[in-house]
């Protein structure tokens, strides 16, 4: 039955002309929070990942609230413009498949972790100055209390603002009397490599040195902070430079496109800051030194290019990654079962033989149980004060090298980049691949480390064919062996290394 045409509007069920009035600002004001978000989502799908953008993302949340405060007149607009910003972001990023940006994850602390750096940070700095925008938006409030609130609410909009706006900096090259080295270089540079920025440190007493390059372990980890602190005893003798690697900390960014941050790239970054530290410095070659996941990096660097190095020295050498996880797998097996150790047996129940599937939380989860297969070892004492001098923490996030962003992506960095990039070095076996080097090699050996990667390390350098080779054992060291004996390390390359870069 057809309706019948009436004056009588609820006939059709139409809303009042009042409530369209009503709603309609509203429904502006939600299309704009979700315009922004659709943009910022394809934009920065990582989210603010350095101070401008951070300051961008507070300013749009600030001028969002003053808009829907002042068109709805009531602060709890905030509610709605959030809810329908933040949705927007997710589903224009919902194709970035990185732990802190697509996964969300309860069932840990990593997971937690991950929700507080990749989604938690973000709603900070966009709901916070949205609230105060928000209150500005709607007039006046009556009572002293809603003033004293909008106060309030402005000295911590205006304080994180200060906060995120703060510099990066690296304190200057100092003596043993704590003064200032007379034309010494302390600095921390932005140098593109491709395609994309990259923070890279130097230090060194004397700018005419001989270069030593520094990789840091991960796949992820920034070593900025950390590598200044431990690095100090080098200082006086070479011009150490380290740098944040595609998708580190300060270079997290460079991350995306995720399909573009290969081991091929990562290789071939390494080879343009030399490049660049050549010509900074006007150096035919610098020494490479690696840590860790460093030494994968080096060794292939070294093989593309042995025309850039003078020497090549691996710290925490690692072989085959797949094999080593496979081996400290096993050894934690048998820990359990010879101690009864409950809480392992469930961890290597629950994640299974290597290789992991559930990247990086169950890496995480096994690399806190190495500790039980570490056996006694004290490094030295200068490494044990300089760590305690310093003030950092663990992963170096204290460190004056990162802005506030670059703190929080120091944490993201590690778990996004490593999910990326460990899986492409499944397979990798340098026993197989690069049984040659062209360059003298320096393997740092640490008597106490895991088992699972001495053996395949001494195994890999017994067969090595370099023009020079020397296995360095030190029986207080582990996987962090560079720096645990810095200074040992410092009369290694003052006796053993530096005169190789007079006769090359």
């Amino acid at each position: 039955m057809s309706p019948v045409l009436t004056d009588d509007r609820s006939a059709w069920h139409l809303p009042h002309p009042g409530a369209l009035r009503r709603w309609a600002p509203l429904a502006g004001v939600l299309a704009l929070a979700a315009l922004t978000g659709l943009l910022t989502g394809q934009v920065a799908p990582l989210g603010p990942v350095s101070s401008v953008g951070a300051l961008v993302v507070m300013a749009t949340g600030a001028g969002l609230g003053l808009v829907g405060g002042r068109v709805v007149r009531s602060a709890w607009v905030v509610v709605p413009l959030a809810v329908v910003h933040v949705a927007a972001i997710e589903i224009a990023r919902s194709d970035v498949l990185l732990p802190t940006v697509h996964d969300v994850r309860i069932d840990s602390i990593w997971g937690l972790l991950a929700l507080v750096l990749g989604r938690g940070v973000h709603a900070l700095l966009l709901v916070l100055p949205m609230i105060l925008g928000a209150r500005v938006g709607a007039g006046r409030p009556r009572r002293r209390a809603g003033a004293v609130g909008t106060a309030v609410v402005g000295a911590l909009t205006l304080g994180l603002a200060v906060v995120v706006a703060l510099p990066a900096g690296t304190p200057p090259v100092r003596d043993a009397d704590g003064e200032i080295v007379p034309g010494s270089v302390a600095t921390l540079d932005t140098v593109w490599l491709g395609g994309d920025p990259h923070s890279v440190l130097v230090r060194a007493a004397d700018p005419d040195a001989p270069v030593l390059l520094y990789l840091s372990g991960g796949p992820g980890q920034s070593d900025l902070a950390l590598a200044r602190v431990l690095s100090e005893p080098w200082v006086d003798d070479v011009v150490f430079a380290t740098f944040d690697q595609r998708g580190n900390g300060t270079s997290y960014a460079a991350l995306l496109p995720t399909e573009e941050a290969t081991l091929d790239r990562a290789v071939a970054d390494v080879i343009d800051l030399t490049l660049h530290l050549r010509a900074r410095f006007d150096e035919d070659k610098v020494i490479l030194m690696g840590e860790s996941w460093g030494t994968i990096l080096g060794v292939l660097a070294v093989e593309r290019r042995p025309d850039l190095f003078h020497a090549y020295l691996g710290s925490g050498q690692m072989v085959d990654v797949t094999e080593t996880d496979r081996r400290i797998y096993r050894d934690l097996v048998d820990y359990a079962d010879r101690t009864g150790d409950r809480a392992v047996a469930d961890l290597t129940e629950r994640i299974g033989e290597p290789p992991y599937a559930d990247l990086p939380w169950a890496n995480a989860d096994v690399m806190l149980a190495y500790e039980y297969l570490y056996g006694p070892y004290t490094p030295s004492e200068g490494y044990l004060a300089r760590g305690e001098a310093s003030g950092l923490d663990a992963f170096g996030v204290r460190g004056v090298e990162y802005t506030f962003l670059d703190k929080v992506d120091v944490l993201r960095g590690l778990m996004d980049t490593f999910a990326v990039m460990y899986p492409q070095i499944q397979g990798l076996d340098l026993r197989q691949e690069v049984p040659r080097l062209e360059v003298p090699v320096f393997v740092l050996d640490g008597a106490a480390e895991l088992d699972g990667r001495r053996d395949l390390a001494l195994e890999w350098y017994a067969a090595l064919d370099a023009p020079q080779k020397r296995l360095v054992t030190f029986q207080d060291a582990a996987h962090a062996v560079a720096f645990e004996q810095a200074g040992a390390v410092d009369r290694l390359l003052v006796e053993e290394v530096l005169p190789l870069v007079g006769e090359r």
